[in-house]
């Protein structure tokens, strides 16, 4: 059983024990976490496609940990103009271990 469910722009693939990565959600680690905006919910042979969400459908986690993701790097340049300049980035994130998938009505 899995389900597809929306957060933080994304939309992910959720099942039971699945560690997410996903953009950044308040909470210390341990803090439950519910996601209810459910896209689609797949049992076995069933096949639920909400419009655009599931009614009462519920996706159950818990906080792992909290971080930062690889870094990216920019770098601006322009030729005979002795300009330069570099930055970085490390979008935070959090790490969300999924405990149970609710059906809705």
């Amino acid at each position: 059983m899995y389900a597809i469910v929306k957060t933080g722009g994304k939309q992910l693939k959720a099942a039971k024990d699945d560690v997410l990565i996903v953009e950044k959600l308040e909470g210390d680690p341990g803090t439950p976490i519910e996601f209810g905006e459910v896209l689609m919910l797949v049992d076995g042979e069933s096949t639920t496609i909400g419009s655009p969400f599931i009614k009462g459908a519920l996706v159950k986690g818990e906080i792992v940990r909290q971080s930062k993701s690889k870094k990216i790097e920019a770098f601006n340049y322009k030729a005979k103009k002795n300009e330069r300049k570099r930055w970085g980035h490390r979008q935070p994130q959090t790490h969300v271990r999924i405990l149970e998938l609710q059906v809705g009505s």
